[in-house]
């Protein structure tokens, strides 16, 4: 019973060694395996652990070894539908990165793979951002009414570097307004309380990687977007993307308003603004500072992925479901596929029609 939990981590690029460096932090756990291809993304990953472990190039051999409770998959996303749908017979219960699949298609067929398997969480974390989950609970209290209207900015810097450089191509990510921005789509979501309806976006590669070339290809995806997404509630919500940015103070904008007022996030200035109709005016709101994360690990999303890390380690423990499961992890995907093609065939698109074609194909 006192055993610690030994997680495989599969994908040991700079994501999942944030996810080692999460799961160290944490208490009742262990580090049991380590799975990628790449030899020098291995030796790095081992570096940041006391004790050797089982090091494997493929998934396959790491579940074939039965050393782990629970596994971390945080591979290249083109990668992740055929790792999950390996895994899911098993039954081990997973935590994979953000997004679920490149496509809708896969997404439904890890969701359908997974309903008799182990739990699958979806790294989703910017829920568990202190600024942004403080924002959530305000909603969700009724503080604001119903919601009518969402915007998020992320005004930030450009993709980082990867290993072979994967990240570079829509092909291989699913396209920025998935890759980056399935996040968003599921906070939208998950802060209106309903399903998304339609997408209507504009966007472009305007600056970053124009002069970059992989064995002769230039990078394709967008840098910089406006995405307007209907709910069936009657909410809408605004993203508004730029990856040419980092000349900024808050990399992370939140805006919500609803029949009784407004409320605002600031990331990372760790702030909530509360401002109430009738009782508050313009220049003149409630500004609430929020405590940062008491996380033991802050990494790259001030503390998020350490929450995560710890809700999902007292699921497995309780026998929980996923608190961000594979339904969330569908829509978010789903919202960034109907944007970027909005914006290749400039028009509006229903998701009634993006799941309907992926079902199709």
């Amino acid at each position: 019973m006192n055993a610690p939990l030994r997680y495989g981590v599969i994908g040991t690029g700079m994501m999942g060694r944030e996810h080692i460096q999460n799961l160290r932090a944490l208490d009742g756990v262990e580090v049991a395996a380590l799975c990628d291809p790449d030899e020098g993304s291995l030796e790095s990953a081992t570096s940041l652990l006391e004790d050797a472990v089982p090091c494997f190039p493929d998934h396959r051999a790491l579940l074939e070894a039965g050393i782990c409770d629970a596994l971390v998959v945080a591979s290249p996303n083109m990668t992740h539908a055929d790792i999950l749908l390996d895994i899911a017979p098993r039954g081990l219960p997973v935590l994979v990165e953000k997004p679920l699949c490149t496509t809708v298609a896969d997404c439904r067929r890890v969701l359908e793979a997974n309903r008799s398997g182990g739990m699958l969480w979806v790294g989703l974390e910017y829920r568990f951002i202190p600024a942004i989950a403080a924002l959530v609970e305000k909603v969700a209290s009724g503080a604001i009414g119903a919601v009518r209207m969402l915007a998020i900015r992320e005004h930030r810097f450009p993709f980082l570097p990867k290993v072979g450089d994967w990240n570079r191509f829509n092909r291989n990510t699913g396209g920025t307004l998935v890759e980056k921005c399935c996040h968003f789509f599921d906070l939208m979501s998950l802060i209106t309380g309903s399903r998304p309806h339609r997408v209507m976006a504009s966007g472009a590669q305007d600056l970053n990687h124009l002069e970059e070339r992989y064995q002769g290809e230039r990078p394709d995806i967008l840098d910089n977007a406006f995405v307007i997404v209907d709910f069936e509630s009657g909410a809408r919500g605004m993203l508004d993307l730029c990856m040419f940015a980092e000349a900024t103070h808050n990399q992370e904008e939140l805006s919500v308003v609803g029949d009784l007022g407004k409320l605002e996030a600031f990331v990372p200035a760790s702030q909530l603004r509360v401002g109430l109709r009738a009782t508050h005016r313009i220049g003149a709101v409630e500004e609430i500072p929020v405590e940062a994360s008491e996380a033991a690990y802050q990494g790259f999303h001030h503390g998020s992925s350490f929450v995560e890390h710890l809700r999902f380690r007292d699921a497995l423990r309780t026998g929980q479901g996923p608190e961000v499961g594979a339904e969330a992890g569908l829509w978010s995907v789903a919202v960034g596929v109907a944007a970027q093609r909005s914006i290749s065939e400039a028009r509006t698109v229903t998701l009634a029609e993006v799941l309907e074609e992926e079902d199709a194909g």
